[in-house]
This record gives C-alpha cells, structure tokens and sequence, in this order.
C-alpha cells in the first residue's frame, strides 16, 4: 500500500508540474514576419539641396528567403517622394522617370540606390539640407509594413540627369508643369 500511495502521489506531482510549464508557455502563434523585417539599409545618403528636388541614396540588403518590394517612401524633408529609375528614353538618351512597380530587392540579395541609377527622389524639399545634416526616411513596402532610416546630408554635383520628356510634375497648387532637371 505504501507503493500505491508513493505512485499516486508521484504521479500527482508530475501533474501539477505539467500543468504549470504549460501555463508558462506561450500558446500564441508566432507574428508573421514582414517585409520590412528583412531589410537592413546601409550605406545611405541624400544629395544636399537649399529648395526644389534632390534624391536620396543607399544599399537595401534583404536578409529574407523571399523577393522584398519597396512600393514608397516618405521624409520630414520633403512633401513627396518619388521612386525613380534611369532609363533610355525614346531618343536614345539616359532620362529618369518613375520606377513602375518600385523596388524589388532579390531574396538573399542587394538593391543599390545610387547616383545615376535608382534612387528616392526628394520632389519639393521642404527646408535647406545642409550638408552634415541628417534627414530621415520611411520607406514602405507591399505588404504594409515600413522601416525608417536616417541618411546623412553630403554635397554632390554629379548625376545631372533629366526627366523623360513629356513627363509632367505636379506644383504644390495642382497645375502640371513640366519637370526640371535634378540631381538624382
């Protein structure tokens, strides 16, 4: 009797103990990861201007198993943000225009915004960017999610480029005029 009596009170003890480990344990599912959980940004920079456009610049590291899309972007330092990509306009000549679709940064893989190629384009800087200064950006992605990065302000005289012609940009009051050059 003495056997029964351990056993039962074993096996109780195991009970007990079984049930407090599980109330411990969190029985929630796990978040599902974002697209913006994988995207590491380095390297980054905006192109120094008083007023009008400048672009923003940085290497998109993505360190997921699946394609990230950068669908927009936003900054304090400007009242809209384009993405842009260069590309050969009809006359054969290098213009820069709106990236359709955004950004795809490859699974495992890097997507550089760079001077003369891809790039956040600042369409109405808000105040002066000093350089020296830092500017911070969000950038958002198809499946809603964002991450926000701060870039530091540098000089830059390069990438003059144009907009492709006939495309129009939009004044703060809703008239279309045509887009000047920029620095992008």
């Amino acid at each position: 009797m003495n056997l029964t009596r351990r056993t039962s009170t074993l096996l109780a003890a195991l009970s007990v103990t079984g049930l407090i480990l599980t109330g411990c344990s969190n029985n929630e599912p796990a978040a599902a990861a974002t697209e913006s959980d994988s995207v590491v940004v380095r390297e980054q920079w905006v192109k120094a201007a008083d007023s009008g456009m400048t672009a923003a610049f940085a290497e998109l590291q993505n360190t997921g198993d699946s394609d990230v899309h950068v669908v927009g972007a936003s900054s304090p330092a400007s009242s809209r943000i384009e993405l842009h990509e260069m590309a050969t306009g009809a006359d054969g000549a290098m213009v820069m225009r709106p990236k359709e679709g955004g950004f795809v940064i490859p699974a495992g893989g890097t997507h550089v915004l760079a001077a003369g190629g891809d790039h956040l384009m600042l369409m109405d800087v808000t105040s002066p960017l000093t350089p020296g200064a830092d500017a911070e950006f969000t950038l958002e992605f198809e499946d809603a999610s964002s991450t926000t990065f701060t870039a530091q302000v540098r000089d830059f005289s390069g990438a003059q480029e144009n907009y492709e012609p006939g495309t129009m940009s939009m004044d703060m009051d809703g008239s279309a005029t045509p887009a000047p050059a920029h620095g992008g």
